[in-house]
């Protein structure tokens, strides 16, 4: 391929021209609306993937961002003149970092910054809580707060608040998911008093997040009954009569993690000119729904489900942004923590990789998913299936 021009059009003005055989370095450069940028080109001699395979290869950088860039006209075609391609520069790029070189053709929108924080926050004390009789005069839906949940939740609120505070960060919001259940509801309008409205990005009712269903206006004598089956029978697959398994939430709860991943991916919460890697989402709804969503995130099996204890009222699980885009249970909370919560060593240790691991990736050797559902394996043979 001979050697030609790439000129770089962004807004549809002409700021640069580069040579195609340009390596990475100052000749890159180029100025836009006082943000520096460089651009690596990808061409069929000069594979983009070839030249940095990740974050501590690259050169050292005296300006803040740069672009990986394949050019279209050059991957499809003997390029011998120079021609254009037009760049939409997303507006708020302001961080150092690696963008792998996903793009064929190249049109500088990369995907939205991921939340910060994922924050799982369980009602306060509900009527339910302090006199199961409740539930055979009040339908679950309507059971209320007591004075002392409503102040769990104002509680919960401020000890969320400090915690997004002490990151330092001058940008940050919360988004709300929550339950449609009262009790729920009501945590979330005492928790976010906490937060000014300007640092509320949003909230969505979501009926997916809902209590697992017991059955209609419950008979406390029966209900403890069946509570008794279900530690006989196991608190994952046991049905109540008329009501729901823990399976039949997972189920559902599937289908909104799948929202969720998309909204995280499509950067739902914040309009485009107004994204920030600092904002917080945060899901108000209830202990066995929480505990699912953790089961269904971290592929957790039935067996670990069961382990788990229940949050206490107004009581929080965080998820954080890792070093490398995922989230952990071990970027906010202690091995003990967790251990208490119900973790067993080999899910500490996938959550220690959840830390450093980049979204996509895969643990080929999890314990969890792996060697651990065998058993005629010697020893040196335990660590994989090599």
């Amino acid at each position: 391929m001979a050697s030609h021009n790439h000129n770089l059009i962004v807004d549809g003005v002409k700021i640069s021209t580069f040579p195609s055989s340009a390596p990475f370095a100052e000749n890159t450069k180029c100025e836009y609306k006082s943000k520096q940028y460089a651009f690596i080109w990808s061409t069929p001699s000069s594979p983009l993937r070839n030249q940095f395979t990740s974050p501590s290869s690259m050169p050292a950088l005296s300006f803040p961002l740069f672009y990986q860039a394949s050019c279209r006209a050059c991957l499809n075609s003997n390029a011998n003149s120079s021609h254009s391609f037009s760049v939409n520069l997303p507006p708020n790029d302001m961080s150092p970092r690696f963008i792998e070189g996903t793009y064929v053709n190249f049109t500088g929108v990369e995907k939205p910054p991921r939340p910060r924080r994922i924050i799982l926050v369980r009602h306060g004390q509900s009527e339910g809580n302090v006199d199961e009789s409740a539930y055979t005069r009040v339908a679950d839906p309507k059971i209320a707060l007591t004075h002392k949940g409503m102040a769990e939740a104002e509680t919960c609120g401020i000890n969320i608040r400090e915690m997004i505070e002490a990151d330092g960060a001058s940008d940050w919001k919360v988004y709300f998911y929550v339950s449609p259940y009262r009790r729920t509801l009501e945590t979330l309008r005492n928790l976010a008093k906490a937060f000014p409205r300007s640092r509320i990005a949003g909230v969505r009712e979501e009926p997916r997040l809902r209590e697992q269903d017991f059955g209609n206006f419950q008979d406390s004598e029966k209900m403890q009954l069946e509570k008794a089956k279900r530690a006989l029978y196991g608190r994952f697959f046991y049905r109540f009569p008329d009501g729901e398994s823990a399976a039949d939430v997972y189920d559902r709860i599937t289908g909104f993690r799948e929202t969720l991943r998309a909204d995280i991916d499509l950067g739902r919460f914040q309009p485009p000119d107004q994204r920030s890697p600092n904002l917080n989402v945060v899901i108000v709804s209830h202990g066995l729904t929480l505990r699912i969503f953790l089961m269904r995130w971290y592929k957790w099996t039935v067996s670990q489900f069961e382990r788990l204890h229940n949050f206490g009222n107004a009581g929080m699980v965080v998820m954080e942004r890792g070093y490398g885009g995922r989230y952990s249970l071990l970027m906010h909370h202690t091995e003990e923590e967790l251990r208490k919560f119900g973790l067993t060593d080999q899910m500490l240790l996938d959550q220690e990789w959840q830390k450093h691991a980049r979204p996509g990736e895969v643990n080929y050797n999890c314990e969890l998913t792996g060697p651990s559902y065998f058993t005629h394996f010697d020893d040196e043979d335990s660590t994989g299936y090599n």
